[in-house]
C-alpha cells in the first residue's frame, strides 16, 4: 500500500481527523530557506475546507479518493478567491482574486482534497530551474543549497517537506519530471489532452500536461483517476514486459552519478524479469530544435503585449517565439508529426522506454544555470513533442522517464505501482 493510500483508509474511516491533518500540514508549509514554497496561503481558509468534509460527505463508505488529504496546487490554476500569479508580479497586480474554481481545483476539491495552497513556479511556467527574481529562487526544504528545479517548483518542495501529500504540476517540457528527479520524488505526466484547462494559464497548448508529484509508486494509480478518471487497472506479471532504453550515445552528457543510477535503474528491472534493450534514438537528437521554437511561439502568443514585464531570459524567449514566421512554424509543425510518427512507432516494439529526466543530479543555488535548459530539455523534450504519458522514478539521486504510448495512461500508471511495490525498500529487486 502506498503512503498516500494508508492515510486515506484512516481519513475515510475516521481514524485520521482532516483539520488535524490540515494543521500538521500547514504546520510544515515555507519550510525552505526563502520560506516561498506557496505564494498563497490562507490557514483559516484551509482549516474551514478540512472542518467543512465530513458534513459534505456525510456518508464513511461512500468517501471520495482524496477525502481529507492535504494538496497543494501550483499557482497557474484559478482558486476562487486567491490570485492567480503564474509566478509573475506583474500578473499578480494585473488580475484580481478569481471568481470561479479552475477546473483543477473543482475537481480536487470534489474528490475531497484539503488544498493547501497555491505554490511557487518557474515564471510563466517557462523555465526548468526553479529560479524567479520576483518571488526568489526555490531552494529545496531538505537541502538549502540546491534549487527544487522547475517550473512545478513549489509544487516540488511541498511534498518533500510534507506540507502536501501530493502536488498539482504541470508539464510542458519537463516541469513535473524534472523536480521530481531533482527532489528525489516520484511524478506523473499525463498524455496531452487529458483534463481540462478551464481557469488554467497555458504556456503552450501543444504540450501543455496537467500533472502530479508524489512521493511512493504505488499511489500513482489514485492520483491519476482521482483528477483524470484514468481507470485504475492491475499490471499482470504473467504479462511480458519489454523496455526500449536510451541508446549510450544519447546520454554522452550525463554526470557519472546519473548514469551510474541509470544503469543500475535498468539492472533492477532485468533482475524483475523484464526485458531491457538498448533502442537506436537518433531521430531524438532534432527534438529540442523542434520544441523550443514552438513552444516559445505558442507563449509568446499567450503573453503578447507583456514580455517587457518578465525576467530578462523569459522575455528573449518571447520575442523570439513572435519573430518565427508563419512559414517557418508551419514546416516545424510539419516535422513535429514526422518525429511522433517516429516516436510511436517504437512502441511496436516495446511497451515503455526509459532515459534519465535529466543529465544532472542536482541544480546549486546561486549558480549560473543558463546553459541547464537546454542540457535537460534534450532529455524531456522528446516525450514532450510525442505527448505521451511519463512517470518520473525516482533514483538514488537522480531520476528516470517510463514512457508509456500516447493515452496508455491506465497501464502506465498500473505498472509503475507494480514497480514501486517491487523496488520499495525491503522488497525484492530493492537495494536496502
Amino acid at each position: 500500500m502506498g503512503t498516500i493510500e494508508k492515510l486515506r483508509s484512516e481519513l475515510a474511516s475516521g481514524l485520521a481527523d482532516p483539520v488535524a491533518v490540515a494543521g500538521e500540514a500547514l504546520a510544515k508549509a515555507n519550510g525552505n530557506a526563502a520560506k516561498n514554497v506557496y505564494l498563497a496561503l490562507d490557514r483559516d481558509w484551509t482549516l474551514a475546507e478540512a472542518a467543512s468534509l465530513p458534513e459534505r460527505f456525510p456518508d464513511a463508505a461512500n468517501r471520495p479518493p482524496l477525502y481529507g488529504l492535504p494538496i497543494s496546487l501550483k499557482d497557474c490554476f484559478d482558486l476562487a478567491g486567491f490570485r492567480t500569479t503564474c509566478g509573475s508580479r506583474f500578473y499578480a497586480e494585473q488580475l484580481g482574486p478569481a471568481a470561479a474554481d479552475s477546473w483543477v481545483a473543482e475537481r480536487l476539491r470534489a474528490q475531497g482534497a484539503v488544498l493547501v495552497g497555491k505554490t511557487h513556479l518557474h515564471q510563466l511556467a517557462y523555465g526548468i530551474t526553479g529560479e524567479n527574481s520576483d518571488y526568489r529562487d526555490c531552494a529545496q526544504p531538505r537541502d538549502p543549497s540546491r534549487l527544487t528545479g522547475g517550473s512545478s517548483s513549489g509544487a516540488a518542495a511541498s511534498v518533500q517537506e510534507g506540507s502536501a501529500v501530493a502536488a498539482i504540476g504541470t508539464d510542458t517540457g519537463g516541469s513535473v519530471r524534472c523536480p521530481a528527479a531533482l527532489c528525489g520524488l516520484a511524478g506523473y505526466r499525463s498524455s496531452v489532452g487529458m483534463g481540462d484547462w478551464r481557469g488554467a494559464a497555458h504556456l503552450a497548448a501543444s504540450f501543455d500536461t496537467i500533472g502530479w508529484l508524489f512521493r511512493d509508486l504505488r499511489d500513482a494509480p489514485l492520483l491519476a483517476n482521482a483528477l483524470l478518471d484514468v481507470p485504475r487497472l492491475t499490471h499482470s506479471a504473467d504479462h511480458t514486459v519489454k523496455i526500449g532504453a536510451v541508446a549510450e550515445a544519447f546520454l554522452h552528457d550525463c554526470e557519472t552519478p546519473v548514469l551510474r543510477a541509470f544503469d543500475d535503474f535498468q539492472a533492477r528491472l532485468q533482475s524483475l524479469g523484464i526485458a531491457v534493450e538498448r533502442f537506436n534514438s537518433s531521430i531524438w537528437r532534432e527534438s529540442f530544435e523542434i520544441f523550443a521554437p514552438i513552444q516559445a511561439g505558442e507563449a509568446a502568443a499567450v503573453h503578447s503585449g507583456y514580455f517587457e514585464h518578465f525576467e530578462p531570459p523569459i522575455a528573449e524567449r518571447l520575442a523570439w517565439g513572435a519573430s518565427i514566421s508563419a512559414d517557418d512554424l508551419l514546416a516545424l509543425r510539419a516535422r513535429h508529426e514526422n518525429f511522433r510518427r517516429g516516436f510511436d512507432r517504437l512502441f511496436e516494439t516495446y511497451d515503455y522506454l526509459i532515459l534519465p529526466c535529466a543529465p544532472v543530479g542536482s541544480l546549486a543555488v546561486g549558480a549560473d544555470h543558463s546553459a541547464a535548459r537546454g542540457k535537460i530539455l534534450r532529455y524531456t523534450s522528446p516525450a514532450s513533442l510525442a505527448g505521451t504519458p511519463v512517470v518520473a522514478v525516482p533514483l538514488e539521486g537522480a531520476g528516470a522517464q517510463l514512457i508509456g504510448r500516447h493515452g496508455s495512461d491506465a497501464k502506465l500508471v498500473a505498472f509503475a505501482a507494480w514497480l514501486g511495490e517491487r523496488l520499495a525498500p525491503g522488497a525484492p529487486g530493492s537495494r536496502s
